[in-house]
């Protein structure tokens, strides 16, 4: 019986860091699946320390500032996002040009957030979540063509099961005229 109880121990031990690294990695690639907590203006949540910390100043990395800008964007702080993006020591990222975009797309500027998209595909056109946010960009300026030229894109990439898949379908489904 003490050698079934080690393995049972050992095999939920491994299943515990499997599972682990799947949130870490999930949370790395942009799932805002962890719930992201709202900071007071002018603080970013920093993944080291686990709490809100003054941006100015501080040694918030440009992924936890990349990651917090997207938390503001979605939660409807979109110029709050723009600022924090602004921030970045290196702002030439897949992500932080796919957030610029979706601010500004947010805030009406269509065309402006359509080029922040673009910048960000051209550092990598195999990521599904530009491609979702530029395909509804494109329904919004009335080219339902493009946008569904997007989602096979992204077809390609994660199948018809992915979220940026199913975002998107449902966008130029519901879409009159599509």
């Amino acid at each position: 019986m003490k050698k079934n109880n080690n393995l049972t121990t050992l095999s939920a031990l491994c299943l515990c860091a499997g599972l682990s690294m799947f949130s870490i990695a999930a949370h790395a690639m942009g799932d805002d699946s962890e719930k992201t907590p709202d900071c007071p203006k002018g603080q970013v949540y920093d993944s080291k320390t686990k709490s809100c910390m003054v941006e100015k100043g501080s040694k918030i990395s440009d992924q936890d500032k990349t990651q917090y800008a997207y938390h503001l964007a979605k939660t409807g702080r979109f110029q709050e996002a723009l600022d924090l993006l602004d921030t970045l020591q290196q702002p030439n990222t897949r992500e932080a040009w796919n957030y610029r975009g979706y601010a500004t797309r947010k805030l009406g500027r269509t065309d402006e957030g359509i080029g922040y998209y673009q910048r960000s595909i051209a550092l990598d056109g195999h990521y599904a979540k530009v491609r979702e946010y530029l395909g509804e960009a494109y329904m919004i300026k009335g080219r339902p063509d493009l946008a569904k030229a997007q989602l096979a894109t992204i077809k390609g990439i994660c199948g018809t099961g992915c979220e940026e898949y199913r975002d998107l379908n449902a966008a130029i489904e519901g879409h009159p005229g599509s």
